[in-house]
């Protein structure tokens, strides 16, 4: 797609998003803001309570053409505490702490992932790992961490390009191919009880998106026809 089909797209979302805001009954009420680029719905604002901003990105990830819903909305006055891990020289937004191997002028800790993530249990709102899982011959360990630094209702955003796509094999540091699918097996327990609840996993011409929620606690996974948005 390109750039002004893009935007004209884009534009037609943040009408969509209007429209949900002032008639939804149970987003009414709410004082924020979307906007999209390129598919990504961009929220700020501030809610009441946590399960108002679980509502929210819920129904934003039922509009038609939403890639990813990221936000920076502050619950009770208090505004979210976020994670770029293996950021490089960009991180998704200035206020994020950027984790990486190199220093950079974006990195705030430098930390070798491999060996873990320097975050205390349930410390973080949300984790940013963009571009990041196709460098890992095991992406597993690294997503189990994300399972423990995400405090209960925070979000894990990953971004990797589709399989499909060149950019999938024009950098030999790829090493592992991702699809949508790459993410139906998080959504069921593994082997020590964690999972994933998916809020949205989908893609571009180029990209994979996926938002994924870890459950806790004894909520149940995503059921079979939640899972059917997504997954073949």
């Amino acid at each position: 797609m390109d750039r002004r089909r893009r935007d004209l797209v884009d534009r037609d979302l943040e009408d969509a998003a209007a429209d949900l805001l002032a008639h939804d009954p149970r987003l009414r009420a709410l004082d924020v803001r979307v906007r999209f680029d390129c598919g990504v719905a961009h929220v700020e604002g501030d809610v009441r309570a946590a399960a108002d901003l679980a509502m929210l990105r819920e129904r934003l990830g039922r509009l038609a053409g939403v890639l990813a819903v990221w936000d920076r909305v502050r619950v009770a006055g208090v505004m979210p505490r976020v994670v770029d891990l293996g950021c490089g020289d960009t991180k998704q937004h200035r206020d994020n702490l950027g984790v990486d191997l190199r220093p950079g002028p974006a990195v705030d800790v430098l930390a070798d992932l491999a060996r873990g993530v320097p975050l205390a249990d349930e410390s973080v709102d949300q984790v940013f790992v963009v571009h990041v899982l196709e460098h890992l011959a095991d992406y597993l360990p690294l997503l189990r961490e994300c399972h423990r630094v995400l405090r209960p209702g925070g979000v894990l955003h990953v971004l990797a390009p589709w399989w499909r796509h060149v950019n999938a094999v024009a950098d030999p540091t790829h090493v592992r191919l991702i699809d949508v699918q790459t993410f139906k097996h998080l959504c069921r327990p593994d082997d020590a009880g964690r999972c994933w609840y998916p809020l949205l996993v989908t893609r571009d011409e180029s990209t994979v998106f996926a938002d994924l929620v870890p459950l806790r606690g004894g909520r149940e996974p995503a059921g079979e026809r939640w899972l059917a948005r997504f997954f073949d």
